[in-house]
């Protein structure tokens, strides 16, 4: 039997950063928790930046995970929107490399495909299937499932990555 390797998934955003944690023991996965980072609106964007910051620093040490899978940024019609939620993703990624947490990044269509099985589905169906994939998570809000569904992708990816970086 295989010692379990905790993974701590992550989707970033300003407002709403989803957070989630499996453990993986051979091909099987577990649910141990997941939730949301809400960072106040009302505040400066250094402010938020650094709750996001502290948040995930704080999960990173209370959770201990392995190592971690992080949402890229999608590059959509609004570059503006873009940079921001790349300014809450580096504050998540930078929170985990402090704590010593490997990280891996994946394309939102990579995660819709391992998870779901298209690279285009919803998010409602991303939702669903982690549910099936970890009933023991219950009730959750999408982003939390998507920040489950990153790190059901980092599960099944790792072996992968291990091979490569032993290269």
């Amino acid at each position: 039997m295989s010692n379990p390797i905790r993974i701590l998934g992550i989707d970033p955003g300003l407002r709403h950063t989803g957070w989630g944690v499996i453990e993986q023991v051979g091909a099987r996965l577990v649910h141990v928790a997941h939730g949301v980072i809400e960072a106040p609106t009302d505040i400066s964007m250094a402010e938020r930046l650094g709750h996001i910051f502290e948040a995930v620093g704080e999960l990173a040490r209370h959770h201990g995970p392995d190592a971690a899978g992080v949402e890229e940024t999608l590059v959509n019609a609004n570059p503006r929107s873009a940079l921001k939620l790349g300014q809450a993703r580096g504050a998540a990624m930078a929170a985990l490399a402090m704590a010593g947490v490997p990280v891996a990044e994946f394309a939102p269509r990579q995660i819709k495909l391992t998870v779901v099985g298209t690279g285009t589905a919803d998010k409602d169906q991303v939702k669903f299937m982690v549910q099936r994939l970890l009933p023991r998570a219950g009730a959750m809000k999408l982003d939390a499932a998507d920040a489950l569904a990153c790190a059901i992708c980092a599960a099944h990816h790792r072996p992968l990555q291990m091979k490569k970086g032993a290269a």
